[in-house]
């Protein structure tokens, strides 16, 4: 079905490229004002980049906003152009552009062990070779002499943690505290015209998937090389996060790679050429909802929420057939009015509860069971019309992963009016707990309070303060419940609370080492006034009810911290010199590493025992993501996205 903004947005594109266009004098547009910069073929000159592969990827409409108002911050100036000569020139910019179905050429190659392979040529350089042969599968080939060896990864990561309970921890043998030192970049890969890159890679295969908003490159994960990419136009007029271009990655089983669009679909693309196999709509983006982050394949299912909680939106989770896109269940986090726990919302606000479900999960298949963070209430820091505990926002679910239905759940933040949605990672770890073997789930909550669960049943086993700065809550009662602190309101009408708005803890990975028997994360020391404000729902908008302002001399630190799980004590702690603005999550190794983005910019590796740091690289860069590794062609690659390109560092010695 094609939504009314749909066919809006086809008109506007026909009246621009349609009417009176000629493609002859855009030429003459062309050679005059654009091919001193990208060449008199579009394929690049002196003083600017080739276009030919972007004018691929750009509409009509989006090409012609691009000449009139330029790109400032990448050089290129605005140009003014009559709307005869814009849709001239539009014209025979489409005559640059590639056929939407490449004729590719081929290729037979010899092999180092006498065999031959012949099949589409994807990417050639001097030292190597993407062949996708008849059968439908891609062949990374390096030069050998005046043959080929093939190259494929022998340790994959496979899921946006690298497993599927959500533990970002590797066994891998290579990398040590002995020659970590010697850790340099091998290849990087910028993701051009990409906003802020938050991706995790996932390596499959020798393949690597990275994302931004509504695109998906796959490349060669030991050269960086791209195979192909996949991207269709953003979603204009789209509310909430995803309008700011942020995608955090894919999910992968089967010959398909599946990953969330800005608009709250769910697409299926092809593996061997990122074609889309099928697509549905997990929610209508027209009344706020949007997508952000890396499906979790669940058996034969692949599982994914959506974001929109700041604008209100119902959250819920679900489930989707890997072979077909039908949805299988849905999990609501809020109940409908009369069902049970929507007496837990008393007031006009489960109208509009927000409890978006945005963030990955994590799954059990020995249980059979889906672990899923939820988001906070709406408005976000505005109470009033949503009394009581407001299920099941703040929480981890526990859902059968065939059906969808509600195990059990455990509330973080009951009421929260803090903004301190669930969504951080929730690990799943079979450790013993007090001389006893248990499967557990450990969390570190935007509350600012670390969590033992048992994740057969939600029992709470632990949960102790991890920040110095908590304010809140005087500690986790036996019931499971926080004991409040009274509030104390200053006297413009706000109240100072620590956490901050953006959590003790946040959505960026963590880590559990069971050598060690520490969990690590990335903490922040912060505080903030929050000021309470009527608040009203509305589409395309903003439904926060308040705002929150920084503490004078609050002095806010970003600190990696290794709590032991068996205590909630810290076992040691780095604190960081920067603005505490960045979001960089961990990977932890079993070579005693501990990989983290520290505030500054810089990738850092520490030890695990003991946080000493062994070695850094100053990328320069503000972090949004969170590192992880994988072995190609026998060498071991820890890479991350930094701003806009992925970095993959190796041994040099």
């Amino acid at each position: 079905m094609i939504q009314p903004s749909r066919v809006l947005l086809f008109i506007g594109i026909f009246t621009i490229s349609a009417a009176g266009q000629n493609a002859d004098e855009g030429r003459r547009h062309f050679e005059s004002r654009c091919s001193a910069c990208h060449g008199a073929n579009g394929k690049g000159g002196e003083l600017g980049p080739p276009i030919v592969e972007r004018l691929a990827a750009r509409s009509d409409g989006e090409l012609s906003a691009v000449v009139r108002s330029g790109i400032p911050n990448r050089g290129m100036p605005a140009f003014e152009f009559s709307d005869e000569q814009l849709r001239d020139l539009v014209a025979f910019l489409g005559t640059l552009r590639p056929p939407a179905t490449l004729v590719l050429p081929r290729k037979r190659v010899r092999l180092v062990d006498g065999s031959t392979l012949e099949g589409a040529v994807l990417n050639q350089t001097s030292r190597d070779l993407q062949l996708r042969t008849d059968d439908h599968r891609i062949h990374l080939l390096r030069k050998s002499g005046e043959r080929f060896r093939p190259v494929t990864s022998q340790v994959d990561w496979p899921t946006y943690n690298g497993q599927v309970g959500g533990n970002r921890f590797s066994t891998i043998q290579q990398i040590t505290k002995n020659n970590v030192g010697t850790l340099a970049p091998k290849w990087i890969f910028t993701l051009n015209d990409a906003p802020q890159v938050e991706t995790t890679p996932v390596v499959v295969e020798g393949v690597m998937y990275v994302t931004s908003a509504n695109e998906c490159y796959a490349l060669d994960a030991g050269s960086g090389r791209e195979i192909w990419h996949f991207r269709r136009p953003r979603t204009e007029r789209l509310a909430g996060n995803a309008a700011g271009g942020m995608n955090r990655g894919v999910a992968v089983a089967g010959g398909r790679v599946f990953m969330v669009t800005d608009n709250a679909h769910l697409l299926a693309l092809d593996r061997a050429t990122g074609t889309v196999v099928w697509e549905t709509e997990m929610a209508d983006w027209h009344q706020n909802y949007n997508a952000t982050s890396a499906p979790l394949v669940v058996g034969n299912l692949v599982v994914s929420g959506t974001a929109g909680g700041e604008q209100g939106v119902r959250g819920f989770i679900g489930a989707w057939d890997q072979n077909t896109g039908k949805e299988a269940w849905r999990f609501w986090t809020v109940p409908a009015p009369g069902e049970p726990g929507s007496e837990t919302w008393k007031g006009k606000g489960i109208e509009h509860p927000s409890t978006a479900a945005w963030f990955t999960g994590t799954y059990d298949a020995a249980l059979d069971t889906v672990y899923w963070p939820t988001g906070n209430p709406g408005p976000d820091y505005n109470g009033d019309d949503r009394q009581g505990d407001n299920l099941y926002s703040c929480s981890v679910v526990a859902l059968d992963g065939k059906t969808g239905k509600l195990k059990w759940y455990y509330q973080f933040t009951p009421h929260d009016i803090w903004d301190w949605d669930a969504t951080e990672p929730p690990v799943l770890v079979d450790s013993n707990w007090h001389g006893q073997p248990r499967k557990l789930l450990v969390q570190a909550n935007r509350n600012g309070f670390f969590y033992v669960l048992d994740r057969v049943d939600g029992k709470l086993l632990l949960a102790q303060p991890f920040v110095k700065k908590v304010t809140w809550a005087s500690s986790i009662g036996s019931d499971g419940r926080p004991v409040l602190n009274p509030i104390e309101k200053q006297p413009d009408g706000s109240i100072k609370t620590c956490p901050a708005v953006e959590g003790a803890a946040n959505w960026v990975s963590t880590s559990f080492h069971p050598a060690t028997g520490f969990y690590y994360v990335q903490s922040l020391e912060k505080c903030n006034f929050y000021v309470k404000e009527p608040a009203a729902w509305g589409l395309g908008k903003d439904y926060m009810g308040g705002t929150t302002r920084p503490v004078p001399n609050d002095d806010p630190r970003k600190v990696l911290r290794a709590i032991d799980i068996q205590t909630g004590k810290i076992a040691w702690e780095l604190p960081q010199v920067g603005e505490a603005v960045t979001w960089g999550g961990v990977l932890s190794t079993s070579t005693g590493l501990v990989f983290f983005g520290e505030d500054t910019g810089m990738l850092m590796a520490v030890d695990a025992a003991t946080g000493k740091p062994l070695w850094d690289f100053q990328t320069s860069q503000f972090w949004k993501a969170s590192p992880m590794t994988y072995v190609f062609d026998g060498n071991q690659y820890v890479a991350v996205a930094a701003g806009q390109s992925i970095i993959a560092f190796g041994l040099t010695r």
